[in-house]
C-alpha cells in the first residue's frame, strides 16, 4: 500500500493519530450524521489493518472492543504500517437501538453498496469506496443478534488460505469455517483481494466482558504477529469447527437451558427444557450429535422452530 496512506485525498502524517469524519446522511430533523474513522500511521511502511465495529447498531460488544482499544492507546505506538478503526459504522442503527438502518435494510447484506442507493447501501459504499482500497487485512467485529449469545469465535473461509492463517493468529476460542455470504463485507473484501475475517462474541445490547477481552486479545495478537506492535498476547488453545447446525425448538413455551455456550455436549444429552406455561407438559431439548455449543438463545419465551443451540463439530 502507498506509504503514508491517503484518505479523503490527504496523506495521513507519520506517527500521528487523526480522526476523519465521513458524512453519511442526515436525520429527518436535519441533523448531519458522520462516521468517525480513526487512523494511526507509523513512520515505517507495513501492512494496513482495517477494524470495523457497529455494522449492526445494537451489537454493543463490538463497539466496546474498539472503544477500549482506542482509549487504552492500543494503536498509539505502531512500529510499522497503519491501523484504521471504525468503532461505530451504523450510527443510524445505534441511535435507534436497531440492528438495521431506518429503512429496515441490513448493512452487511448491502455490499459493495452505492453512493446513490438505499441508506444501508450508502453506508456499505463508504467502506468499499473509501476504506477497503487502502487495507490489507480486515477484521469485522460482531455480536450475536437478538437474544442469541455467541461464544467468542472467528469466522473464516477455506476459500482463502490467508483468512485461515489470520483466524489462527487472532486465536479466538473457536475458529469456525463459514462460507462467504453474498453482499457481505467479508465477501466483498475477499473479492477485492483483502484478507478478511469476522469476530463474533456476546449478545446484542448487553456487555459481555469475556467477549470484549477475547476481541482485544485477538487484535493484539494480529498486531504483534504483523510486526506492528511490540506488545505480545499469550497464545491460547483453539478449536477448529468445520460443521455447524442449529438445534431448534420442537414446541413453543418457556425455555430453560441447562447447558450454554462453550460447553462440550454428547449426542442424546439433554440441553434444556421447554415448558408449557400452564404447567401441563414439558419438552426436553436434546443434542443431535457430539460437539461444542458455540451459541445459544437466552430468550425465556420461544416459538416452535426458534434457534436454541448452535452446535459446532471439529470433524469435516
Amino acid at each position: 500500500m502507498p506509504h503514508p496512506i491517503v484518505l479523503k485525498k490527504k496523506a495521513v502524517p507519520f506517527n500521528e493519530h487523526v480522526v476523519l469524519d465521513f458524512p453519511i446522511g442526515r436525520l429527518p430533523s436535519g441533523t448531519a450524521i458522520d462516521v468517525a474513522v480513526h487512523v494511526y500511521q507509523a513512520s515505517e511502511p507495513g501492512p494496513v489493518l482495517l477494524l470495523i465495529a457497529g455494522m449492526h447498531g445494537d451489537e454493543i460488544n463490538s463497539i466496546e472492543i474498539l472503544r477500549r482499544g482506542l482509549t487504552a492507546g492500543m494503536f498509539s505506538d505502531l512500529q510499522r504500517g497503519a491501523v484504521i478503526t471504525v468503532p461505530l459504522l451504523n450510527v443510524f442503527g445505534f441511535i435507534n437501538f436497531s440492528r438495521d438502518v431506518p429503512d429496515g435494510k441490513d448493512v452487511n447484506r448491502s455490499f459493495p453498496g452505492s453512493s446513490r442507493g438505499s441508506l444501508a447501501s450508502r453506508v456499505a459504499s463508504l467502506v468499499t469506496r473509501e476504506l477497503m482500497p487502502v487495507a490489507d487485512m480486515v477484521i469485522d467485529l460482531h455480536t450475536g443478534g437478538g437474544s442469541r449469545y455467541n461464544y467468542p469465535q472467528i469466522r473464516y473461509t477455506t476459500r482463502s488460505e490467508a483468512s485461515m492463517e489470520l483466524a489462527g493468529i487472532f486465536g479466538a476460542p473457536f475458529l469456525v469455517h463459514k462460507p462467504l455470504i453474498a453482499k457481505s463485507l467479508r465477501k466483498t473484501a475477499t473479492d477485492m483481494g483483502k484478507v478478511a475475517i469476522v469476530f463474533e462474541g456476546g449478545e446484542a445490547e448487553r456487555y459481555d466482558l469475556f467477549s470484549i477481552h477475547e476481541g482485544l486479545a485477538g487484535i493484539q495478537r494480529v498486531l504483534f504477529h504483523a510486526g506492528m506492535s511490540l506488545k505480545s498476547e499469550a497464545l491460547r488453545e483453539v478449536k477448529t469447527i468445520h460443521q455447524t447446525l442449529w438445534v431448534r425448538a420442537q414446541a413453543a413455551g418457556l425455555f430453560l437451558w441447562s447447558h450454554a455456550s462453550g460447553d462440550v455436549v454428547k449426542k442424546g444429552q439433554k440441553l434444556g427444557d421447554i415448558h408449557d406455561p400452564q404447567g401441563r407438559a414439558f419438552f426436553p431439548v436434546i443434542a443431535p450429535k457430539d460437539g461444542y455449543i458455540i451459541g445459544h438463545n437466552n430468550a425465556a419465551v420461544v416459538s416452535i422452530g426458534d434457534a436454541l443451540f448452535h452446535i459446532g463439530t471439529e470433524g469435516k
